[in-house]
């Protein structure tokens, strides 16, 4: 197979599709694999580390996208990039559609095969290429959270650990899944007052397991939500539904009512998000206040740390970009029935139920377009 990396061009993103030591095994087998000059430079990569282990550099994103079978990248495609994708091309990143209907309407108009590295699921019942962007996220998000709570931030001035003699700060984390239970290991870490809320009884026992009751870890009802985040000066805002837009669990009502200066860090930006105030920034410019309360809604936070999640997130998708090499996608998608849950677009046709309903848009079971 011919598989082509373009450099991301996202604001502020700097991790990229493939690292060289995943490239030489596609080489290796026999594929050619053709890198867009200092894709990899954000994270110390050169064009000749790729040439190294069998890679061609060409000088452009179009001619990657003009060149290759299959597209690999981190970000979902800008809608310049979403223009050069053609009919029948693979293209297998993070794509994050349900709160994106522009997205989606040119995803299908394009007619590629698009394939979300968020719905890929496995035998446990996890999101394998997803999980290791949510434990970086997870662990930023309370590094994160620690500056803008300092003053010069527009925060309330709070250390989260405090000091002796002086109460830490208090932390809420919606959502104890990947996110949350990260988030929870730095914050117990800085020694700050953690509460985490999550609708899973069997979630809430690993937590108080794993943490050895240095959480409280509570059933989420609206009743919870309310109570803890009014107490709260920080809140991480982490739940997920998979494929489908984030829910909406704290409302502009309890923002009004909340601590002047205490913050928020929406993790769940990419779907939307977890907080009816929040809308999405960039590293650039990534705060915003509301009602005295700082938000923090990076769509992109582990991009910050590049180095170390390009390599956590090749480390999950390599297997999956050598089996989508060697079967070709319609063997691949087949074979695996997990790597047939990331399929999102295929043909012109939303091939994901929850993408589809988020979007009020027509859904098609995948299977009859590859039978």
């Amino acid at each position: 197979m011919i598989i082509g990396v373009p450099k991301e061009i996202k604001n502020h993103e700097y991790r990229v599709g493939m690292v060289p030591s995943n490239v030489r095994e596609l080489t290796n087998k026999g594929h050619a694999v053709f890198i867009e000059t200092n894709a990899g430079s954000g994270i110390g990569f050169t064009d000749q580390d790729y040439i190294d282990v069998g890679a061609s550099i060409l000088a452009a994103a179009a001619e990657i996208f003009a060149t290759v079978e299959m597209i690999v990248k981190v970000k979902e495609p800008q809608s310049i990039e979403r223009a050069m994708l053609r009919e029948d091309q693979v293209l297998f990143t993070y794509l994050h559609l349900a709160p994106d209907l522009p997205q989606a309407e040119d995803l299908v108009k394009s007619g590629a095969v698009c394939i979300a590295y968020e719905t890929v699921t496995d035998d446990r019942g996890t999101l394998p290429l997803l999980a290791p962007m949510s434990e970086v996220a997870g662990r930023m998000s309370i590094q994160a959270g620690a500056r803008v709570l300092e003053n010069s931030m527009g925060g309330r001035g709070v250390l989260l650990g405090g000091v002796p003699g002086v109460e830490p700060g208090k932390v809420l984390i919606i959502g104890g899944g990947m996110v949350g239970t990260n988030a929870a290991q730095m914050a117990v870490g800085l020694g700050a007052d953690v509460v985490i809320l999550d609708r899973s009884l069997d979630v809430l026992r690993r937590l108080n397991a794993q943490f050895d009751n240095k959480v409280k870890a509570i059933y989420s009802t609206a009743d919870a939500i309310e109570k803890y985040a009014l107490e709260a000066d920080l809140v991480i805002a982490c739940a997920l539904v998979p494929g489908a837009a984030a829910p909406k669990l704290v409302t502009k009502d309890h923002i009004k009512r909340m601590k002047p200066g205490s913050a928020i860090v929406d993790v769940a930006i990419d779907q939307g998000g977890c907080v009816e105030t929040s809308h999405a920034t960039t590293h650039q410019n990534p705060t915003y206040i509301v009602d005295d309360v700082v938000h923090y809604c990076v769509a992109n936070m582990p991009g910050a740390v590049a180095r170390t999640s390009t390599f956590a997130l090749n480390n999950a998708t390599h297997p999956y970009i050598l089996k989508l090499a060697e079967l070709g996608y319609k063997g691949a998608l087949l074979e695996d029935k997990h790597l047939l849950n990331g399929l999102n677009v295929m043909h012109g046709r939303i091939t994901c139920y929850e993408v589809a309903e988020a979007l009020s848009l027509e859904y098609i079971d995948p299977r009859t377009l590859l039978n």
